[in-house]
């Protein structure tokens, strides 16, 4: 990590991760912005089962959106609906079982769900993975740049038509402060090169696509 990196992180940090910029930012936050009704709207959110996805998930089932859960694992998804539905009395919930390491299945499962269903209002892209070590799919891709890069570039490119034929669309991809830490190398996508594979370090590797995907 270069010098430059290294104290944007640390200055970043300071002012938006610490608990004093917590408290700071909170001074600032209107409860009541957030009695809205989204009924009649409908949101897929990955990696729903648990964390941020599951929070976000409960957070809008709450105000009467229809959520479509893309989790990775059936059981964990099941509990965190039966969760959902139980504290939210909200019972449009619906779970779809993706990995998003498979680009392949990603693709099928988008073309699937726009033949299925007629409206999709807002796609959050929040899963994402970090590898201990490194590890490919099916199709020989490491499997974090393949879940945190390609899974969302091809479920969201897939799933534009849907959300353009839909009332105020939005696309919503969830990053990390981890992509300050690292700059983009265009020429070592699959972590390959360069010695030692640095699972945390790949992660924040695959941040800063997520950002200019999303632009």
């Amino acid at each position: 990590m270069s010098l430059y990196r290294n104290s944007a992180w640390f200055l970043k940090g300071l002012t938006e991760f610490t608990r004093t910029a917590f408290l700071s930012a909170s001074k600032r936050f209107v409860e009541k912005d957030l009695e809205v009704s989204v009924a009649g709207r409908s949101f897929m959110i990955t990696g729903a089962n648990s964390g941020i996805g599951k929070a976000t998930a409960m957070a809008i089932a709450k105000r009467g959106g229809t959520i479509h859960m893309v989790c990775r694992n059936k059981d964990k998804a099941e509990e965190a609906r039966a969760d959902i539905v139980k504290e939210s009395g909200n019972k449009e919930i619906y779970v779809h079982i993706l990995d998003l390491s498979e680009t392949k299945k990603v693709w099928e499962f988008a073309e699937a769900f726009k033949r299925k269903y007629k409206a999709l209002n807002v796609l959050i892209n929040n899963a994402g993975s970090i590898m201990s070590q490194r590890d490919v799919n099916a199709e020989g891709l490491e499997k974090g740049f393949a879940t945190n890069v390609l899974g969302v570039y091809i479920l969201t490119k897939s799933l534009i038509p849907l959300l353009e034929k839909s009332a105020d669309p939005r696309v919503i991809t969830v990053s990390s402060g981890g992509m300050l830490v690292q700059k983009l190398r265009t020429g070592n996508l699959q972590s390959d090169r360069g010695g030692r594979y640095d699972g945390t370090m790949v992660y924040a590797h695959t941040k800063p696509p997520n950002i200019l995907e999303t632009k």
